[in-house]
Order: C-alpha cells, then sequence, then structure tokens
C-alpha cells in the first residue's frame, strides 16, 4: 500500500510552483521535488530509515528523515496532521 503527501502551497519554501511530495510504500520512503523540466527524487529503504523527526512551526510543519547510511531527506511545508501521520507511519 501506498501514501503520497503533498506539502501545501502556500507554506513557502519554494512550495508555491513545486511543493515538496512525500510517498511512502512497503519497501521505500521517496522524496520528490518537481523542478522546471523534470524532479529530483531521493529514496530510503525503509529498513534503513535510522530516525524520523518533526519541526513544527506556527502553521506548517517540516520532515527530517535521516537514514542509517548518512543520507537526509527534509521535506518542508505539510500540514502539523500530516507531518505527525508521515512520523507515524516511518516509526512502525
Amino acid at each position: 500500500m501506498a501514501y503520497e503527501f503533498t506539502a501545501s502551497r502556500v507554506s513557502g519554501d519554494g512550495n508555491a510552483v513545486f511543493p515538496d511530495k512525500l510517498i511512502i510504500t512497503d519497501e521505500h520512503v521517496i522524496y520528490r521535488k518537481s523542478r522546471v523540466i523534470g524532479y529530483k527524487e531521493t529514496k530510503i529503504r525503509l529498513s534503513s530509515v535510522g530516525s524520523v523527526s518533526v519541526r513544527q512551526h506556527l502553521l506548517f510543519a517540516d520532515i527530517i528523515i535521516e537514514s542509517k547510511g548518512g543520507n537526509v531527506i527534509e521535506a518542508r511545508g505539510f500540514s502539523r496532521g500530516e507531518a505527525r501521520e508521515i512520523a507515524d507511519l516511518l516509526e512502525e
């Protein structure tokens, strides 16, 4: 089963045109940032996720995912509820 979360366009952080997107599948967490042409994608196996933290702001929250190998995904501009849901899914 796959879960897909898209950051709010009004959160700032460059999300107005190309919002951050997190996709959580049974085996991977995928961070996708669109660009004018194409997109940048970072993929980490769920078994390699070392830590997940949520940085809460006044209205929105950021998700920081660190792998055991040192890769870091920092996705910005999610609602606080979505951020908590993402963290819960990754901590299972």
